[in-house]
């Protein structure tokens, strides 16, 4: 799933990304971009993954997320959820 926002990512947009992840569980690829993004928005989406991780090895799933997070000018052609309009 790939989430994108022109201007700063910040704690308020991870848990709007959180949100829309827990709705689809099935999601093992997330790619944030934005043009910069606070450490502590990072942090909570690591926190995220760090959790999907333990529940599932608690559980004896096999589930894991895969976030990767991309700074830099947002075209506006890149194809993924707007963050503002979740």
């Amino acid at each position: 799933m790939l989430f994108k926002k022109r201007g700063v990512f910040t704690v308020e947009d991870a848990r709007k990304v959180i949100k829309a992840l827990s709705e689809n569980p099935d999601e093992r690829d997330v790619i944030i971009i934005a043009e910069h993004i606070t450490e502590e928005a990072k942090r909570r989406l690591w926190d995220y993954v760090r959790g999907i991780q333990l529940i599932a090895d608690m559980t004896g799933e096999e589930r894991s997320v895969r976030v990767e997070i991309l700074e830099g000018f947002v075209s506006d052609k890149v194809k993924g959820l707007n963050v503002e309009e979740l």
